[in-house]
């Protein structure tokens, strides 16, 4: 069998015990917060209108939240814990996930293909592209840091 269909076809059950149990922990959620304090607060008018319009809207948001990074978890945790009824929830789950598998399987074993040549095939370029890379990575992160320092900082002193 293709290693492109083997590799999708695990993704596809990944993806599906993933997000499926994500739900699962958001519907739970949801009957955990009907019952307790929260109760009140989620038993208001316009709580209950936002409430039916993801129940009967949300099926397209979570099928194209496979597509993000990211807003997958925050989507299928959202339906559950708003009830998302699994007639609409389900379509949802596999039209997604299976978008989801086949990109992953596809470009990503397309990408793992081309660093294992270059690896094999010129390592020493490899190894600087990798390097580069993770430099690069490691240069936003640092820059995103300090840039939320300086405007946490700003906020402080513009407080005081």
């Amino acid at each position: 069998m293709d290693k492109v269909v083997l590799t999708a076809a695990g993704l596809y059950v990944i993806v599906l015990l993933r997000a499926g149990g994500t739900f699962a922990v958001g519907w739970l959620a949801g009957a955990g917060a009907r019952r307790g304090r929260l109760a009140e607060r989620i038993s208001t008018p316009r709580f209950r209108r936002a409430e039916r319009a993801i129940q009967r809207w949300g099926a397209p948001v979570v099928a194209a939240s496979f597509l993000t990074i990211g807003f997958q978890t925050a989507a299928n945790f959202l339906a559950g814990s708003m009830h998302m009824p699994l007639s609409r929830y389900l379509p949802a789950l596999f039209v997604g996930g299976a978008g989801w598998a086949l990109a992953y399987a596809t470009v990503g074993i397309g990408a793992l293909e081309l660093l294992a040549r270059l690896f094999a095939e010129q390592t020493v370029m490899g190894v600087g592209g990798v390097t580069v890379l993770l430099l690069g990575i490691c240069g936003v992160m640092v820059y995103r840091r300090r840039k939320a320092a300086s405007t946490n900082s700003n906020t402080a002193a513009d407080e005081s």
